[in-house]
């Protein structure tokens, strides 16, 4: 009775015409080819079919972190591949350097002492990106060395701050510090330049529902020569997120226990698709349309949390509304009256700033139709902004639109 029932509700439920905008920054709208590969049959994953698929994947996915290096797969989120990273290259009660740009830097250290690390933390206010001058000055202080490793957010999902990853890797450098350099891309692969290895990144941590377009449920870690040495030195156990274990079997296109076969389809054409456009326009596309949000949010005469042009995310924009108006309230009445989703504010940004994502599989026009539901919305929150927000999006669009090939 009480299936019929909810079966009976979801039906009477009046259809919304068009389809839903998923504006958080994460999971991205998953594209229709995406989908399709997705509903490929299961197949045996110990069979030669699966290893096909599976040097195709492993080998792709180095060209996404842009390395040589292997890159291990998860069936999991980027929790997962926090704690892979953690514990495959340390060992317990080892001293862990970690810089608070957000609220996931700080879930990050968080799970770090869970584990049974010393995490130590550089304090921010959250309005921009790593201080690679205040990493050099902790690691230079470190006499006895016995900080292990440096471990830091490319782009902060909760801010809208993205770290410039290069001057971490040379404050680490100048410093002669040597420590491993832990990097959190798991908003930024594929939508924010990222250089595993031109920019010694040790260990690169990433999921599958940003950049890559995925849903929820694999992540990755990209390694290093420095990260391999040391892992055949921890001391921490663990079984499913051993990097020991899986690479002799990913050499062979397997792994050591049941892979997310379906999900592994989607990432083989998530890698093609990424190929196909480039990843060089892919970062300038979001670039581009950073830019326009940025510019609307300006004409709206509202504030941007980030306020470091050298850090402004090219995936997402955290807007802060003005004193007195509930963010969780505007995004609610967003979503029912234009069927649009935006992204809380989280932890001491609650109910006080809302997300715009704008990553993954968008254009131009998806873009306008998200920041006019926005500006829409504040009209209906009562929220004081000005005119014109989305007009200048329109002019931002219009005079960077790239050059269509002869």
């Amino acid at each position: 009775m009480a299936q019929m029932a909810a079966q009976t509700g979801a039906r009477n439920q009046m259809r919304k015409a068009g389809r839903h905008f998923l504006q958080i920054p994460g999971p991205s709208p998953v594209p229709d080819r995406i989908m399709q590969a997705i509903a490929m049959p299961v197949i045996d994953h110990r069979g030669p079919e699966f290893q096909k698929l599976g040097h195709r994947v492993l080998e792709g996915i180095k060209t996404i972190f842009q390395t040589k290096s292997p890159v291990v797969i998860y069936p999991a989120s980027g929790t997962g591949a926090w704690e892979a990273a953690l514990v495959n290259t340390l060992s317990p009660g080892d001293h862990v350097l970690m810089y608070e740009s957000g609220h996931f830097a700080a879930l990050w250290k968080a799970l770090a002492t869970k584990l049974g690390f010393h995490a130590e933390i550089i304090a921010s206010d959250w309005r921009h990106g790593v201080d690679a001058n205040a990493v050099e000055a902790r690691l230079r202080a470190d006499t006895a060395r016995t900080i292990k490793a440096v471990c830091v957010v490319h782009n902060e999902t909760s801010t809208g701050a993205t770290s410039r990853i290069e001057d971490v890797r040379r404050a680490i450098d100048a410093a002669q510090h040597p420590a491993l350099l832990i990097v959190d891309t798991i908003s930024g692969l594929g939508s924010a330049d990222y250089k595993h290895d031109a920019w010694g990144v040790d260990v690169g941590i990433a999921g599958s529902q940003k950049g890559l377009m995925l849903p929820p449920g694999l992540s990755f870690n990209a390694l290093s020569d420095k990260a391999l040495a040391a892992a055949k030195t921890s001391k921490m156990p663990k079984l499913f997120w051993s990097w020991e274990e899986m690479l002799p079997h990913n050499r062979n296109g397997y792994f050591h226990y049941t892979p997310a076969t379906t999900l592994l389809y989607g990432l083989a054409e998530a890698i093609d698709m990424l190929a196909e456009e480039g990843l060089d326009a892919v970062f300038a596309r979001h670039q581009r349309h950073a830019a326009a949000t940025r510019a609307c949010v300006a004409a709206w005469g509202l504030e941007n949390l980030c306020t470091e042009p050298a850090h402004f995310s090219p995936v997402l924009t955290t807007v802060v509304l003005p004193a007195g108006h509930d963010a969780d309230r505007y995004r609610r009445l967003v979503l029912e009256n234009f069927d649009m989703s935006l992204g809380t504010g989280l932890s001491k940004l609650a109910g006080r700033a809302f997300r715009i994502g704008h990553l993954g599989d968008i254009n131009d026009l998806t873009l306008l139709g998200a920041l006019s539901g926005c500006e829409m919305g504040f009209q209906l929150a009562g929220v004081p902004h000005e005119a014109g927000g989305v007009a200048a999006a329109m002019a931002h669009l219009a005079a960077t639109a790239p050059a269509k090939p002869a």
